[in-house]
């Protein structure tokens, strides 16, 4: 029994060097503790945000208004004689020229007219011949005291009235031509019809209470018609006001509702002679080509009138401005590239930009992407904006917006 328990029994020798390797094992897991609990931690790296440099740019403001299309010319063709409509020769919507037959009421009755007007001046004229050779006669005669002076004068009154016999019934020939020509209802101007309101059967008649036949409204240009504020027109007037015709040298935009994508460029028409006392406002008329047809009359329109010339501006873009309640701000990468909080005052809009009346300098880096990511007093890395991700304002005249809301 004795030598049994001998054999499980550990040498001391090893059991003294295990002891060791523990302690060793266990100081140098305090020590690594330590050494972790002292070092400070990394520094996160500033965060990437995207500026834009802020720098004077020439800008033009244009004011936008409310407007309705109208056409240059319009004309509701009616009947100018009775009778039945036996021909329609054109198409709804169709084009037409000035002059051309659209509807035909039946001729006939006016045909007759004119072959019997053209008869009454055929007699009226072989009456005035021989009252002209009698007249003619008379005059001899009464030299040679052949007949009494009242038979001379009878003769001469006979004359005359031929005359104007002859001239009567040219008159009357001339009448009926005319109604044979309106039993060819023409186009009274170029341009493109709406529908036919009567169609072949009907019985129309010519009068103030005549029916619309159709309605044709020109086509090579158009009218917009819009309402303008009292200083917007003092503005816009004063850059033309060396010219002969100030009026027609102002540029207006056009955008169609729906459809801001599309601008139409043209010019003012005209403004007119007074100011609305109970407005404040003047009516203005802009004239836009329309050579496609694709301007109909009534369209809801908005205008954008340009101001007086262009002006040198701070330009924010609209991606960079926030509102806090009644207020709009911007961030602005500062010295040491850290945050700052900038309140700032905002103009008209220019091209997805805003013009800058306060809180902003030349040289300011305003944060433009990356916006989620920064608070006041971050330090942060600052790129600049590529040339091409904001619009300038010398890429083209400049279309311009409302301020942005308070």
């Amino acid at each position: 029994m004795e030598q049994r328990r001998s054999i499980f029994r550990r040498p001391p020798v090893l059991a003294g060097v295990g002891a060791v390797m523990v302690a060793a094992g266990l100081a140098a897991s305090v020590a690594l503790t330590e050494t972790s609990a002292a070092a400070p931690p990394a520094a996160a790296a500033p965060t990437e945000v995207t500026v834009k440099s802020l720098q004077p740019e020439d800008v033009r403001v244009w004011t936008s208004f409310s407007g309705r299309l109208k056409a240059v010319d319009e004309a509701l063709v009616r009947p100018e004689v009775s009778g039945r409509i036996v021909e329609v020769k054109v198409r709804d919507g169709q084009s037409v020229r000035a002059g051309e037959v659209m509807f035909v009421i039946d001729p006939r009755p006016y045909e007759a007219a004119v072959a019997r007007a053209s008869a009454d001046l055929a007699s009226a004229r072989a009456r005035a011949e021989f009252a002209t050779t009698e007249y003619d006669r008379a005059k001899g005669l009464i030299a040679a005291e052949a007949i009494p002076k009242s038979v001379h004068d009878q003769r001469g009154n006979e004359y005359r009235m031929a005359q104007a016999a002859v001239l009567a019934a040219n008159a009357a020939l001339r009448q009926a031509s005319i109604n044979l020509d309106y039993a060819y209802v023409k186009a009274p101007i170029a341009g493109r019809i709406s529908r036919a309101e009567l169609t072949v059967g009907n019985l129309v008649q010519p009068g103030p209470n005549a029916p619309v036949l159709t309605r044709i409204v020109s086509n090579d240009g158009i009218y917009a018609d819009f309402e303008v504020d009292e200083q917007s027109y003092v503005r816009s007037i004063r850059n033309h006001a060396d010219t002969q015709s100030k009026e027609q040298q102002i540029p207006v935009d056009m955008r169609l509702q729906g459809d801001a994508e599309h601008v139409y460029q043209g010019k003012i028409y005209t403004f007119d002679n007074s100011i609305d006392v109970n407005t404040g406002t003047i009516r203005a008329r802009a004239r836009f080509a329309n050579k496609d047809g694709a301007l109909v009359p009534g369209m809801f329109v908005s205008i954008s009138l340009a101001g007086s010339g262009d002006t040198r501006a701070l330009l924010v873009p609209d991606v960079a401005v926030g509102s806090d309640q009644s207020k709009k701000f911007v961030f602005v990468v500062g010295p040491e590239n850290k945050i700052v909080y900038r309140e700032v005052t905002l103009g008209a809009g220019v091209d997805g930009r805003h013009i800058v009346l306060s809180g902003l300098n030349a040289g300011d880096r305003v944060v433009t992407k990356g916006l989620q990511f920064v608070r006041p007093d971050v330090v942060v890395a600052p790129r600049e904006a590529a040339p091409e991700a904001v619009k300038t304002a010398s890429a083209g005249p400049a279309r311009g917006t409302p301020p942005l809301a308070e």
